[in-house]
C-alpha cells in the first residue's frame, strides 16, 4: 500500500467539499489513539461517556457560533438534507394541510417534488421560467401565501445555480430553510426560523451528518406515521441518539466548530468569504471570456458558476486547471459551464490562485 504525501490541492468541490487542513491533521493524529484511549473515536460506543462528551461539546460550540437560543433544539441526524424534504412535512403538518414553497433552483424544486407526496403544496413563487437567475421579491411571496399554509419553505442559497436570497422572507407562519450550502458562512438570526436544516458536507464536516435546528414548540406536531428516526421530538428527547448516529462525522464536525471558533467565529469567516467571492466575481465581470448570469444582488458567496464565451474551450480549461492543482471546477451536469465552490475551508490564497489561472488562460485564448 502506497503512502500519500501531504500535498493539498485547491479543492473547489461543491460537496463533499474541502475541510480545514488543521482539522484533518488533528483527526489523523488522533485516528488510532483518540484521547489516549488506544482506540479510534469511531470505535467507541455512542452511549459511552467519552462520546457523549464529544457530542455535547459539538452542540455547545455550534450554539455559540450561531447564537442559538435555548428554546431551539439542535439535532445531529443522518440521511442528508434530502431526507429533510420529507421530514419537515411529516413533523410539521397533517395529511389534509398545506405548506408554502418558494422555488429558486434545483434543490428547492426537489423539496417541492418530495413534499407533494405528503400534502398540498402552495407554490407561492418560482423563478424557473427566468432561468433561476434571481429570487422573487417579498411582495411576490406574500401575495400568494394562504392562511391554511402551515409553514413557508425556501432555500437561502442554491448550490447548483449559485443563487442566494439577499433577505429573509417574512410570513405569519414558521419559516423552514435549507441552509446546506451556506450555514456558518455568515451570521443569521436563528429566531427568524422555525426549522433550519443543513447537510454537513459543505461547511460543517464530512458527509453522513445533517444538522437540524428546530424551535421547541414545533417538536410535538409530528404525524402519527412519521418514522421514529425522522421524528424531531423523539430525536430531541434522545439527544439525537434514538439509533446509532454518524459518530465519526459528528466528531469531525465538532473539530470544524472548534477550528471556526479559533478563526474568530462566523463574523470573522464571513468577512473572508465576502472577500473571496468579491475577488472571483470581479475577475469574471472584468473579463471578456467569462460570465456569470445571476442577478448581482442574488449572487452566492459560496457557489460561483461561470461560463466561457467559447464553450469549445471548456475541456481545455478543466484539463489545465487540474494540472495546476485547481480541482473540481466543472459545473453541475444540469447547467454546464464551470463552478467554484468557495466554502469556509477554502482559503483566500486558493481563490487568488484560481483568479490568476483564469487571467492567464484568457490571455492565451484571447
Amino acid at each position: 500500500m502506497s503512502v500519500a504525501s501531504d500535498f493539498r490541492a485547491d479543492n473547489f468541490s461543491a460537496g463533499p467539499a474541502s475541510l480545514p487542513t488543521a482539522v484533518l491533521e488533528r483527526a489523523r493524529a488522533e485516528l488510532l489513539n483518540w484521547d489516549g484511549r488506544g482506540v479510534s473515536v469511531m470505535e467507541i460506543s455512542h452511549r459511552s461517556k467519552p462520546f457523549i462528551e464529544v457530542a455535547a461539546r459539538a452542540e455547545q460550540n455550534l450554539r455559540t457560533l450561531m447564537n442559538i437560543p435555548d428554546d431551539y433544539a439542535v439535532l445531529f441526524l443522518q440521511g442528508g438534507a434530502s431526507l429533510q424534504f420529507s421530514s419537515v412535512v411529516l413533523n410539521l403538518t397533517q395529511a389534509d394541510q398545506s405548506a408554502a414553497y418558494v422555488d429558486t433552483g434545483i434543490w428547492s424544486a426537489k423539496a417541492v417534488k418530495e413534499a407533494k407526496k405528503y400534502l398540498s403544496v402552495n407554490l407561492v413563487a418560482s423563478t424557473k421560467e427566468a432561468g433561476y437567475h434571481s429570487v422573487p421579491t417579498q411582495a411576490q411571496i406574500a401575495a400568494n401565501l394562504s392562511s391554511d399554509d402551515q409553514f413557508l419553505h425556501y432555500c437561502p442559497n442554491e448550490t447548483i445555480n449559485g443563487v442566494a436570497f439577499d433577505y429573509v422572507p417574512k410570513a405569519d407562519m414558521p419559516l423552514v430553510a435549507d441552509f446546506s450550502s451556506v450555514i456558518l458562512a455568515e451570521p443569521i438570526q436563528v429566531s427568524d426560523f422555525g426549522v433550519i436544516y443543513a447537510g454537513a458536507q459543505k461547511n460543517v464536516g464530512p458527509a453522513g451528518l445533517t444538522l437540524v435546528i428546530v424551535k421547541r414548540d414545533l417538536l410535538d406536531k409530528a404525524r402519527d406515521n412519521c418514522p421514529a428516526v425522522m421524528n424531531y421530538g423523539l430525536q430531541a428527547a434522545a439527544d439525537s441518539m434514538l439509533n446509532t448516529p454518524a459518530t465519526y462525522s459528528w466528531y469531525l464536525s465538532g473539530l470544524v466548530f472548534e477550528w471556526l471558533i479559533e478563526q474568530g467565529g462566523v463574523d470573522a469567516i464571513a468577512k473572508i468569504n465576502h472577500q473571496k467571492s468579491q475577488m472571483l466575481y470581479s475577475a469574471i465581470d472584468s473579463s471578456k471570456l467569462y460570465s456569470n448570469p445571476v442577478a448581482i444582488a442574488n449572487r452566492s458567496i459560496m457557489n460561483v458558476p461561470f461560463y466561457l464565451a467559447d464553450e469549445s474551450l471548456n475541456a481545455e480549461f478543466l484539463r489545465q486547471s487540474e494540472e495546476t492543482g485547481l480541482l473540481h471546477l466543472k459545473g453541475h451536469r444540469t447547467v454546464g459551464g464551470m463552478r467554484a465552490s468557495i466554502y469556509n475551508a477554502v482559503p483566500l490564497e486558493a481563490v487568488e490562485r484560481l483568479v490568476q489561472f483564469m487571467h492567464e488562460f484568457e490571455l492565451k485564448h484571447a
